[in-house]
């Protein structure tokens, strides 16, 4: 068998950009996933794509990625990724919401993003369907969201158009080490050979990384999503609230899409399942009617539910391994990672081509949780 230049594990967005960016680059990658492209948490999330409300390691790299590459996806990739840049409005009902935006603000403002507190008439200037509960809100002007499916099949799109090969179905289970270092990977029907494995396979990673002696402190957490029919044009922002209870968008299309949890999923029947729960959506769609009661005569068409990859600090590792050269995590992005992934994608390819990317990602090393000495 061909020895591949670089073997990505994971067919999701962060996989396809990955994929499509070392294309760029002139390296052709074999990406490997064990269910369909976009099976996971790339065709199980909101849509987001925002700076507001992120830990200040990852605004940079959502910052980057807002300014200089979202916008010109769908031209650069060929495919209507259905982004829309119209705004992220943070919903509060109450005095305590208030004081959880502003420190959000204060963090987003000291790292140079254009984030303000708007009272409940400039709220309801921006979009009138808001309930009257609603007193205040963070606005970021730059935030918006695209379609994280389409998305997800326009890099792998491109990416094959470009040269990278994708296999499905098959399921990694080990990395295989040469002289002391990667030497490819073993799945459940074969080898393949290479120096560079690239493991974004979500919380699937962790066995992987496992296999040579590498844990990744991350955990696996049940998130929910729903979809409506279509309704009339409504708003074009991107909403969450302080209380952290939904978010989502309107599509292009009408329908709406929001997601969110209750934190009872946990202790649930079936947990070890991503099967919708009987108390989620109700929850969801309680909370979202306290702030659009106009959204009310919709009609849920579908809900459905997938792992997030939390990390232990809620931050990606975006890191080569310097225990096993070749070996490079691109995981635990902890339901964060639709929106930074143009930014992730390219700076993981640089990362190893060039050895170093453009972007800084010393933040994201995996050795971050190790005792200092």
């Amino acid at each position: 068998m061909q020895k591949k230049e670089v073997i990505i594990v994971g067919g999701g967005v962060i996989g396809c950009a990955i994929a499509y960016y070392l294309a760029r680059l002139n390296v052709k990658a074999l990406v490997i996933e064990s269910e369909e492209i976009g099976h996971g948490g790339s065709s199980r999330n909101g849509g987001g794509v925002r700076q507001s409300a992120r830990d200040p390691r990852e605004l940079p790299l959502a910052m980057h990625a807002i300014r200089y590459i979202w916008p010109n996806l769908s031209d650069e990739l060929g495919v209507d990724v259905e982004y829309c840049q119209e705004g992220n409005l943070r919903l509060a009902k109450t005095e305590e919401h208030i004081k959880i935006l502003e420190r959000v603000i204060a963090q987003g403002i000291s790292l140079g993003l254009d984030l303000r507190l708007i009272d409940q008439k400039e709220v309801r200037e921006i979009c009138p369907y808001v309930s009257d509960e609603v007193i205040a809100a963070s606005y970021c002007p730059t935030d918006g969201h695209g379609n994280p499916m389409v998305t997800t099949l326009a890099y792998y799109k491109r990416a094959r158009e470009m040269g990278a090969e994708f296999i499905t179905g098959e399921m990694v289970q080990s990395i295989l080490i040469r002289k002391g270092k990667v030497g490819g990977i073993k799945t459940n029907l074969g080898t393949y050979e290479s120096d560079q494995v690239i493991l974004a396979a979500g919380y699937e990673s962790r066995a992987i990384a496992n296999t040579v002696g590498i844990d990744i402190p991350m955990q696996r957490t049940l998130v929910e999503a729903l979809v409506t029919d279509q309704q009339p044009y409504m708003f074009p922002q991107m909403i969450g609230t302080a209380a952290s209870d939904f978010y989502g968008h309107q599509t292009k299309h009408g329908s709406f899409v929001f997601g969110g949890m209750t934190g009872l999923e946990p202790y649930g029947s079936e947990v070890d399942n991503p099967i919708t729960r009987s108390i989620t959506a109700p929850s969801i769609c309680r909370a979202i009617l306290g702030y659009f009661p106009a959204i009310g005569q919709s009609n849920i068409v579908r809900t459905w539910s997938g792992w997030l990859d939390v990390c232990a600090d809620h931050v990606p590792i975006l890191s080569k391994v310097d225990e096993l050269p070749g070996l490079t995590l691109a995981c635990a992005f902890s339901g964060h990672g639709y929106g930074i992934a143009p930014a992730v994608g390219q700076s993981m390819a640089e990362l190893v081509v060039n050895g170093s990317p453009s972007l800084s990602l010393d933040a994201f090393r995996y050795d971050r949780f190790q005792p200092k000495s």
